[in-house]
């Protein structure tokens, strides 16, 4: 179809829910996209820490996992499979990514559970391991877009293993350079002002 205009792909930026987004799923989220094509988007919700340790599903992988060292839910799909989201750092070259790695965006990128972790455990910067993940289908994340529903920001490495995880949507939009940093302000429950 000539028709079809090409999708720009957000693939490693943030997703950040807008105060207006209604969704209980994704109040305040922050989600780095993984992959976004014309074929739809997957990414994972960055600031849902469970409390779940990493150790009670995925033992060989909870010494690599950053602080806090839970399981995070990454979303409302397949709850019951796990993505693990790494950042190796030093801007590894493509040839010489580690094994058991894939390159999502720049340092970041997802690791295959199914390796031995001491293939990964000397390259790895910071592991979060992700129960579900948060997709859309073909052009359903530009729909959302228009309605106002997300603030497509960058993503930096550190936001993957923010220590505080809570404070992350905060964070985020501090950090930016507009009108955006001013959301960040936006009380809980805007009934009580």
């Amino acid at each position: 179809m000539s028709g079809m205009t090409e999708v720009s792909s957000l693939t490693g930026r943030l997703l950040v829910a807008t105060p207006a987004l209604a969704d209980p799923n994704f109040d305040r989220a922050v989600v780095l996209l993984l992959d976004h094509d014309e074929e739809g988007s997957l990414g994972v919700v960055l600031n849902r820490p469970t409390p779940v340790d990493v150790g009670d599903i995925l033992e060989g992988w909870a010494d690599l996992a950053g602080d806090p060292g839970v399981v995070f839910q990454g979303g409302p799909v397949s709850l019951d499979s796990a993505l693990g989201v790494a950042v190796i750092p030093g801007g590894t070259s493509v040839d010489r990514a580690p094994l058991g790695w894939r390159r999502v965006h720049g340092a970041i990128g997802l690791v295959d559970l199914e390796a031995p972790p001491e293939l990964l455990a000397s390259a790895l910067g910071s592991l979060r391991i992700f129960a579900g993940y948060a997709g859309w289908g073909p052009g359903q994340l530009e729909d959302e877009l228009v309605e106002g529903a997300w603030y497509v920001v960058e993503s930096e490495p550190g936001d993957v293993s923010s220590p505080s995880p809570e404070r992350l949507w905060r964070e985020v939009l501090r950090r930016q350079r507009n009108e955006l940093a001013m959301v960040a302000t936006y009380p809980d429950d805007p009934s009580l002002n």
